[in-house]
């Protein structure tokens, strides 16, 4: 008689997904920002379309175990179009209690909780401030709880390997991916070439973090888990056909600049100090010397724009970034490049403030330092970007800008943009524009200060250039002449030419649009910057009720749209959430007499959707 081997049961269905938002949450030395940009990668991978937010601690090394040094990371990912990194998580994977404390509040009601039991002993409970133990309490008692002792599971999965017990608790990070993959079908190939490629010349840590790997997601695959945990798949989202890649704030301002100075047919030189969170476009650009890129990095602020102006007047792009405090000692050298009218872009990844504030969070406080934050009239032009991938065509539009008008330009982004991270569809390269510019090489009638009828631009003259040896600087200059000049009414007739030449780049920008809506309402919610994705999906939400509201983004800070007061006037009223004390609203009521009603947020963290339209209801009563 021969024998009968049973069929394994069917494993249970996935369930079907529109999105999650995930947070991984640990110490700082826990790997979590690599776990989750390998989770974002993969999942970009799977075309998803998905939004980060990587929440750094900003102690450089806060004592181990500690609330100060709770490192996360935050992905949205879904089959639908993603516009923020999601208002509270559906899942937190937290490593230490620490994580659990400072995290747990944003969670969703019934949101799962993956624990790492490993590390939930008395001595970190007192690290954490935890006044009891919040496994045996009713904490955690609306959550869905998976308790794993992962710090254990890692040591057993990697023991095979030379590695030593502290090297091989440094794998959880890869441990725990593992299972957070097999719980929503991810593939772990793209991971497991990033670690042999990352640990080339050290191949024995690189196979016990890919064994970690695997032994997270075998353990998701047969252990029997909770069974309201289940396993979901989230399908690929419809996105517009195109080659994509995953891209952060800080490479697409890198490739936009880059591009930019490649359109106008001249040098890109940057000049930097390092300082958080701006330090990151340095590295990116340091990688891009083929394309006739230069870097420098200074031994501080002033060094690092005088050094941009310096390349600017020697027929260069000069750019220069920092974050508020550095741009405040710019501010010097960037009335200089307002008084020589040479071009020169800062980049000004904002963060919270005043002084040295909350390093590594995020603000948008920096724009009554852009639009009238130096000495005397110095009008330059400021631009925003609204999302990681806008940094790309921000770039660019700084870098035509700044070429055809000869003027600084400032252009505003924030840690946020600058640290998330999304999917950008790479242009054709043939469909963007060139605007080469124009070097002065004729010497006939030459004068520094002449200017192009248009665009009131004065002329780009390399030094060498024969017969064309002139002066430019910080003292007041001669109309006619370029000659050094006190007389009073010279130096009227030059502050208003400078101001006029600002004035007229409202001509050379594209009208103001509505994102969503119609171009008159019951309200415009008016918006700038990285609040973009809260703005536009709690209009969406509340169009969906019926309500008569707009949004409207802006890209052009200063000078603001030409048809931008007209369309405000077409709203019965209007909101301008912004993550500081409201200083776009005031530029509003200032320039339009708008009744502009500010919704302010300086908590260092993003706009919450439900935030926006809260607002939203308050202001119709609805």
């Amino acid at each position: 008689m021969s024998a009968v081997t049973a069929a394994a049961p069917d494993p249970k269905p996935r369930q079907e997904l529109d999105s999650v938002v995930i947070r991984f949450a640990g110490d700082s030395g826990d790997g979590v920002q690599i776990t989750g940009s390998q989770f974002t990668d993969t999942t970009a991978l799977a075309g998803n379309d998905l939004a980060t937010f990587p929440d750094f601690p900003a102690e450089i090394r806060a004592p181990v175990g500690t609330t100060f040094g709770v490192s996360a990371f935050q992905i949205n990912f879904g089959a639908r179009n993603i516009e923020t990194s999601g208002d509270a998580p559906d899942v937190l994977v937290a490593l230490n209690p620490a994580a659990l404390k400072v995290n747990l509040g944003d969670l969703k009601d019934g949101g799962l909780i993956i624990l790492d039991v490993g590390a939930f002993n008395a001595r970190n409970y007192e690290k954490a401030g935890w006044a009891s133990d919040p496994l045996e309490d009713d904490t955690l008692a609306k959550y869905r709880v998976v308790k794993i002792d992962i710090s254990k599971l890692t040591l057993d999965s990697v023991k095979d390997f030379d590695v030593t017990s502290k090297e091989g608790l440094r794998c959880k990070n890869f441990w725990t991916l593992g299972l957070v993959y097999w719980l929503y079908d991810r593939s772990r190939e793209g991971t497991t070439t990033w670690l042999r490629e990352k640990f080339a010349k050290i191949p024995h840590i690189a196979e016990a973090n890919i064994s970690a790997l695997n032994a997270g997601h075998a353990f998701g695959e047969t252990a029997e888990m909770p069974g309201e945990v289940g396993s979901y798949v989230v399908p690929p989202a419809d996105l517009q056909s195109g080659e994509y890649r995953n891209v952060t704030g800080t490479d697409a301002m890198a490739w936009g600049l880059t591009a930019g100075s490649q359109l106008a047919e001249t040098d890109l030189v940057f000049c930097s100090y390092p300082i958080t969170p701006a330090s990151s476009l340095l590295h990116s650009l340091a990688q891009l010397k083929n394309f006739n890129v230069v870097t420098f990095q200074a031994e501080d602020e002033i060094a690092a724009v005088g050094a941009a102006v310096g390349a600017s007047y020697a027929g260069s792009l000069g750019v220069t970034s920092s974050s508020g405090p550095g741009v405040a000692l710019k501010g010097e050298a960037i009335g200089l490049a307002v008084m020589t009218e040479l071009p020169l872009i800062i980049v000004n990844s904002q963060r919270a403030g005043p002084s040295t504030g909350m390093p590594t969070k995020t603000e948008q406080s920096d724009l009554y330092q852009s639009v009238y934050g130096r000495n005397g009239d110095s009008p330059l032009i400021v631009l925003a970007a609204r999302s990681p991938a806008d940094c790309f065509e921000v770039g660019i539009e700084a870098v035509r800008l700044a070429t055809k008008y000869m003027t600084p330009v400032m252009v505003l982004s924030d840690t946020y943009i600058v640290n998330a991270a999304e999917p950008w569809l790479i242009p054709d390269a043939s469909s963007l524009e060139p605007f080469p510019v124009k070097y002065r090489d004729d010497p006939e009638g030459f004068q520094p200060f002449m200017r192009d009828d248009t665009t009131l631009a004065r002329p780009w003259v390399k030094p060498g250039t024969p017969n064309m040896e002139h002066r430019i600087g910080g003292l007041e200059k001669s109309y006619d002449s370029g000659h050094i000049s006190y007389d009073p009414d010279n130096h009227h007739k030059m502050t208003m030419v400078r101001k006029e030449k600002i004035d007229r780049v409202a001509n050379d920008i594209p009208q103001q649009g509505v994102e969503q809506g119609g171009d008159s309402g019951q309200l415009a919610v008016v918006g700038w910057g990285s609040t973009y994705g809260p703005i536009s999906r709690a209009v969406e939400n509340v169009r969906a009720r019926g309500l008569a509201v707009s949004h409207i983004h802006l890209r052009h800070l200063w000078p603001l749209p030409s048809n931008l007061g007209d369309l405000l006037g077409r709203f019965d009223k209007v909101l301008v959430p912004e993550m500081n004390t409201g200083q776009l609203k005031t530029v509003l009521r200032d320039q339009y007499l708008v009744p502009a009603e500010g919704l302010n947020r300086v908590t260092g963290k993003p706009f919450k959707i439900s935030e926006v339209e809260d607002a939203i209801n308050e202001m119709l009563g609805s």
